[in-house]
């Protein structure tokens, strides 16, 4: 693993150098693609978005506030990014994905009845957010898979700490619903 400073790195990769680029993209790569992956649903469209928002990043090093979190400022790269992507696909009308839960998503158990039953529930769940209107979609994967606060959205997602607080309340009601509605059709 590299051991150097991000501030080291950050600031050669402001100075133009690609080496110092790459190692921040080594380090921050993983969790841009997870979230693109939760935002967008495919690893393809994923990998697409994340390279974008690294392509964005590095042209915008210059206006990096050093007072920040350098991961914050990213990650919020990365979610406008994919806000923006959805909203184009939703404008030129554009299919939604619709695929099956890969293997390795599936949580590893010694029963393979609880492995199916986990497969199963994440599918449901997967289902459910997908079946969310966008604007609930992007605080929920921020919340939970992103793990930042309500301020940390709300910076992200340009809004105030009370509507995301508004639109996670409104999500979560919804995924309930949504889910209890599966759950009835199977009874």
């Amino acid at each position: 693993m590299d051991e150097t400073p991000l501030e080291t790195m950050l600031k050669e990769a402001q100075m133009g150098s690609v080496v110092a680029f790459g190692q921040v993209y080594g380090r921050f790569s993983g969790r841009v693609f997870g979230l693109c992956r939760k935002m967008l649903g495919s690893d393809a469209a994923a990998e697409d978005a994340t390279n974008e928002v690294f392509e964005r990043a590095y042209h915008a090093l210059g206006q990096y506030d050093r007072e920040r979190p350098f991961d914050r400022w990213l990650l919020t790269i990365a979610s406008r990014h994919c806000i923006n992507r959805l909203r184009r696909e939703r404008i030129e009308k554009r299919l939604f994905y619709d695929e099956p839960v890969e293997a390795s998503a599936a949580v590893t158990s010694s029963s393979p009845l609880v492995a199916y039953e986990n497969q199963e529930q994440r599918r449901a769940l997967l289902q459910a957010i997908d079946a969310l209107p966008k604007h609930y979609q992007a605080p929920l994967i921020l919340k939970y898979y992103g793990d930042l606060s309500y301020d940390e959205i709300a910076d992200h997602l340009g809004t105030t700490r009370n509507n995301v607080a508004v639109q996670l309340h409104r999500a979560k009601r919804a995924l309930r619903q949504h889910i209890g509605a599966l759950q009835k059709e199977e009874s």
